[in-house]
């Protein structure tokens, strides 16, 4: 049980914890980036091929988005484990070992039938009424995509591993990496370069499954030959049941994989809406949430490794550390909003002119509407990252964030969101102020939340 700090010793801790803090999550930011860069590297690629190729493969990846992001969120509940693991013991090895392998085994039992969903996409597809022509091309594109589900879940598990040990910087340079050989595999594959068949759509499919590959791959390689982590062994007696832990990880990654489908489904729908008020919006649309997507990165790498740094905190019952994690973390990645905030204020037009051409006539219309979709984006993202879910689960803290969620993006972000578009008849401004209100009431719910807990711990750990 950890005491209080004398009064000299707070400004020190408080500054360990800020760099502690810097330096586990600014590798994994980077590691998010580079998820990004190769997914817009798929879509500019394949956009090449045309616009019905393009939209076929976006059926295609949101579906399989979904499915992704729910099988991580499973398997995220591995990441608060393993740091209070680490928390209660730093030298345990055969308790890491039994929580991976454990993860393993979920990963498996929840990959496999969310690779069978993709085998048949062309069924899900037709029960969202797409058409015909659009499935026949994003059929063989899932399921060359398919092919590389279980690798990238593979991944991400190992991810939270080395996170978890607090260095995560081979899956930063291995992304980094990946995003070379994707661009690569996507040039040859679509258009039969260096001597390879011409496949189109089916070969982005295979290029997206080849990257995945390289990235499992390599980051186990890494691994099993680092001396930091090859003495976990982590698949020493990989059959071996723990039934105990096995079930733990569905009682806390269930409730994030479901909290992480409402949020896209708060984005996904909010862009359904936005459809139905007109393309030229649409397109504004997208535009700016592209913009939100790639800087909330940077927070998202600060609530990954606040995960990390509070379970380390609880695990050793010092309420202090988790104090100074979950603050730390949430200032940081709001300050770096804020920042990004001020920029995306200052310079709307030169910031939206990256994304079209504004010598022709009709982008004119669409800068127009992005422009002012980004005005709220800066503001939005304040509040995005005012979202500490990273924080309680370090405390192994899942459902009832997931309860906030519920509340936050769906009853309250949809149903506001379409009463100011439509009731109210700010169209798509009002789309934006909707998703704004969610988001800040999911953080102001979570924080709150943090808050209660953190009082709780503090006097049951005294």
């Amino acid at each position: 049980m950890a005491t209080s700090l004398p009064s000299a010793d707070k400004r020190s801790a408080w500054f360990g914890e800020a760099s502690r803090l810097i330096a586990l999550s600014v590798p994994i930011a980077l590691t998010n980036v580079g998820g990004i860069i190769i997914q817009t590297t798929d879509v500019v690629m394949i956009g090449w091929l045309g616009p019905n190729e393009l939209a076929a493969s976006a059926l295609a990846v949101n579906v399989r988005f979904v499915l992704f992001l729910f099988s991580v969120g499973v398997i995220a509940a591995t990441a608060p484990m393993l740091a209070q693991l680490r928390g209660q013991s730093p030298h345990s090895v055969r308790e890491v070992r039994r929580t991976m392998r454990q993860g393993f085994w979920v990963a498996l039992v929840v990959g496999l039938p969310a690779s069978m969903l993709l085998w048949r996409i062309d069924l899900i597809l037709g029960v969202l009424r797409q058409s015909p022509e659009l499935i026949a091309l994003a059929r063989p594109y899932a399921q060359a995509a398919m092919i590389g589900f279980l690798p990238a879940l593979g991944f991400a598990l190992l991810r939270n591993f080395i996170s978890a040990l607090e260095r995560p910087r081979a899956a930063m340079v291995i992304s980094v990496i990946g995003i070379l050989i994707n661009a690569f595999a996507n040039y040859a594959l679509i258009f039969g370069a260096f001597g390879l068949p011409a496949l189109g759509l089916l070969g982005a499919g295979i290029a997206t499954s080849l990257t995945e590959f390289f990235l499992f791959i390599s980051l186990l390689g890494v691994i099993l030959v680092n001396r930091r982590f090859r003495r976990y062994r982590l698949f020493g007696r990989f059959l071996r049941a723990d039934w105990q832990r096995f079930f733990e990880i569905w009682r806390l990654g269930l409730p994030i994989g479901f909290t992480l489908v409402l949020e896209i489904t708060l984005f996904a729908g909010a862009g359904h809406i936005m459809g139905w008020i007109g393309t030229v919006e649409l397109a504004a649309h997208q535009i700016a949430l592209q913009c939100a997507a790639v800087t909330f990165m940077v927070p998202l790498g600060f609530s990954q490794a606040a995960t990390v740094r509070v379970g380390l905190a609880a695990g050793r019952l010092d309420a202090g550390g988790v104090y100074r994690a979950g603050v730390m973390a949430l200032g940081l990645g709001m300050l770096f909003m804020a920042g990004m905030a001020v920029i995306m204020l200052t310079f709307p037009e030169p910031i939206v002119s990256l994304f079209l051409d504004e010598r022709q006539a009709e982008s004119a219309e669409v800068v127009g509407f992005a422009v002012t979709f980004l005005i709220f984006a800066a503001l939005f993202q304040v509040f995005d990252a005012g979202q500490v879910i990273g924080i309680l689960r370090g405390l192994k803290d899942t459902q009832r964030p997931m309860i906030y969620a519920l509340i936050a993006y769906w009853l309250v972000g949809l149903s506001s969101s379409a009463g100011l578009a439509f009731g109210l008849g700010l169209r798509g401004s009002g789309i934006w102020i909707g998703m704004i209100v969610a988001l800040a009431v999911a953080a102001g719910l979570l924080i709150t939340r943090f808050i209660r807990l953190h009082r709780y711990m503090a006097e049951a750990w005294r």
